[in-house]
This record gives structure tokens, C-alpha cells and sequence, in this order.
């Protein structure tokens, strides 16, 4: 059997036809599409969408097809075996190492990000229950997270891994909390001093791990997919050397059903170098003598709702921005974002926030939602 019928062969499995006419079907251009995929499995696949060899009108259709059947084990190869061996050796996620990130992916500009996160600059899952829209999504789950780590004034709060300062900015101004974020992107620690002006708000340009101090309140969101998993029994260490006895800790982060130390090639070349998703397990393990879950709360479809309106706005601001990055960019993205999104509606990657304390809530925590 030739590259394409064996590769139709496999699409099938998914009830996806190659050259169909459905919006989940793919269409191909360059027929060296069929061979190449073959033989350099997900990477080849990204990449070869990104130079227009292939067309399909619903990514994200297409991606919750492809993970739902399981197909993406058909598309590991040497690559992936290649980064397990890699790293099993070496911690891709140390400190010197932890700024390719920033890099290559957070500091490409924060005019780029307003236009495609909209007002909120919120780039973790927006929480949709009640809302109306994306601002009013990422407005309640920063609600949620502030109502889950009872906030209260003149609480000092530790955020590790603070983006542009939008979480900061609501603890601060609503809550009357004195809020210290620790972020090593540039551009996003820029856009977080200023809009955290005039408020008690102190945002440090430093590695997650140089934080320091003793805390009411700690919280991440969307760190945790970038710290690796030889660094998450470091994570929760940091947090609970820094977190007061009777306080609590959020943990919001992007997981997985099963345990890897690997991440897919194309996302690890392309959009986060160094990333890697976490399971329960995982976080479990590096909690550990150190933390007591008080609440575990799962909303992973909401972060497909999220990514599909983040990949709107993205189109509606394309034209103001082409000329900057160029068609190649325009196609990475859009693929990125779309198959994430195919990612969490295919149920094969989740959003989880874990609230921990130190030593127990007395009378039990009452969780909010």
C-alpha cells in the first residue's frame, strides 16, 4: 500500500477522509503531504500545515476527531522516543534554561496579546458558567480563584507566574490584598508594572524558584505546564516554604489523563519549549508531606470555549497584524490554537484547580464555584 492509502487507511479510524468535503476532512495540496507525515509523524504534521500543504476548514473538529480515536499514537515515532531519552537525562526545565520560553513565545509583543486575549489579558482558561462572552468568562474565573483563596483585605498574596498583571490588579484593587508576582517574561512583567501603577502590587522579574517571603495566600496560573516534571516536587516546596501555616495555596493548570515526560514535538519546537503537562499523579506525588488537597475542581471544556473565541479575535485583528509576522506565523497559530482546542474537546487534555493547605483546614473548607 502506497503513502496515501495507508494514511487513509489510518484517518479512517477517525472518520476522517482525505480530499472529503466536510469541514473536518483534510484537503492536500502538495502531495508529499502523505509521505511526509508517515515518516515524521506529529512535527511533520504541524509543519507541513504551516507551509500550506494541507488545508482543513475545522482544525479544531479535526484534532477532537484525531484524539478521540486515539490516532495520536500513531503519529509518535524516533522523535518522541528521542525527547524521552533526552529527557530522562537532562532537566529541560531549569533555571537557565527556562527563558527560551519567554522568548520564543510570551515576549512576541503585548499589543499581539490584547488583541487576542481582549481586555482581560487573561491567557489561562476563562471559567463560561453564567457568562456571556469571553470578557465575562475570564472576569469569573478570576472571581473564582480570588473566592477559592478567601481573599481578604490586607492579605499579602505570592503569584508565581504572573502574565500581564490582571490577576494582581483584581486581588489588589477588589480585595485590598498587597500582591507580589514573580514572571520572567520581559514584555509581561513591562505591562504589569504599569498596570498595576499605584496599587500595592510589586512585580519581580525573577525565576519562580527565587521567591521568597512568608505569605496568607499563594497561587499559579497556567506555570505549572512549564515547570517540568523534575521540578514539581521543587513547585510545591517553593510554595509551601513561602505560604504561612494556617493559609491556602491555588494550583490552576492544563493536564493530562496519564503520565509522560515527554510533550508533542511540533508544540515543543513552535509554541512552548521545554513545556510538559501534568496528570494527578504527578501532582499528587510532589504535594506530598507538604500540602492537603482541599479541593480538586475539573472545567476542561471551558478552555476549548476559550481558545476557539482567543483564535476569533486572532482572525478579526489578522489584518492589522500580517504584515508583522508574516503568512507561516498566521498558519502556526491558527494550528496551535485549534488543536488545543480539539485537544479539550476530545477530552483527552484537562483544566484543573487544586486548592491546598499546609496542615488541614480546621472544620473542613467549603469550596467555591
Amino acid at each position: 500500500m502506497n503513502a496515501e492509502g495507508c494514511l487513509q487507511k489510518l484517518l479512517r479510524l477517525a472518520d476522517i477522509q482525505l480530499n472529503g468535503n466536510r469541514p473536518e476532512d483534510i484537503v492536500v495540496v502538495n502531495p508529499g503531504f502523505y509521505r511526509r507525515v508517515l515518516t515524521g509523524r506529529s512535527l511533520a504534521l504541524g509543519e507541513s500545515y504551516m507551509e500550506g500543504w494541507w488545508q482543513c476548514q475545522a482544525l479544531d473538529q479535526f484534532f477532537a476527531k484525531l484524539l478521540r480515536a486515539r490516532l495520536s499514537r500513531q503519529f509518535t515515532g524516533w522523535s518522541a522516543c528521542l525527547t524521552l531519552c533526552l529527557n530522562g537525562l537532562s532537566n529541560r526545565q531549569s533555571k537557565h534554561r527556562s527563558h527560551r520560553v519567554a522568548d520564543i513565545h510570551y515576549d512576541l509583543g503585548n499589543e499581539f496579546y490584547r488583541d487576542m486575549l481582549g481586555p482581560s489579558m487573561q491567557y489561562t482558561c476563562a471559567y463560561w458558567a453564567g457568562a456571556k462572552d469571553l470578557d465575562q468568562a475570564q472576569e469569573r474565573k478570576l472571581d473564582l480563584v480570588c473566592r477559592k483563596l478567601q481573599l481578604q483585605p490586607k492579605d499579602r498574596v505570592l503569584e508565581l507566574g504572573g502574565g500581564w498583571g490582571g490577576f494582581a490588579r483584581v486581588a489588589a484593587e477588589r480585595y485590598g490584598c498587597h500582591v507580589t508576582s514573580y514572571n520572567i517574561s520581559r514584555e509581561q512583567v513591562a505591562y504589569a508594572r504599569q498596570w498595576n501603577r499605584g496599587l500595592p502590587v510589586t512585580i519581580v522579574e525573577r525565576d519562580y524558584r527565587d521567591a521568597t517571603g512568608s505569605f496568607d495566600k499563594v497561587v499559579s496560573m497556567g506555570l505549572c505546564e512549564h515547570v517540568g516534571h523534575k521540578n514539581h516536587r521543587r513547585l510545591m516546596e517553593v510554595k509551601s516554604r513561602c505560604l504561612k501555616n494556617d493559609g491556602l495555596m491555588l494550583l490552576h493548570t492544563i493536564g493530562r489523563n496519564t503520565e509522560t515526560t515527554i510533550t508533542d514535538p511540533w508544540i515543543d519546537k513552535y509554541i512552548f519549549p521545554g513545556g510538559l503537562l501534568p496528570c494527578l499523579k504527578q501532582l499528587s506525588a510532589a504535594a506530598e508531606g507538604l500540602f492537603v488537597l482541599e479541593d480538586l475542581h475539573s472545567f476542561g471544556p471551558d478552555y476549548d470555549r476559550a481558545l476557539v473565541a482567543w483564535h476569533r479575535n486572532h482572525r478579526h485583528h489578522w489584518p492589522e497584524r500580517g504584515h508583522q509576522f508574516g503568512p507561516r506565523f498566521d498558519r502556526m497559530w491558527t494550528y496551535y490554537l485549534l488543536s488545543c482546542a480539539g485537544g479539550f474537546r476530545s477530552r483527552q487534555l484537562q483544566l484543573w484547580q487544586l486548592v491546598f493547605s499546609k496542615k488541614g483546614v480546621v472544620g473542613g473548607y467549603t469550596a467555591a464555584r
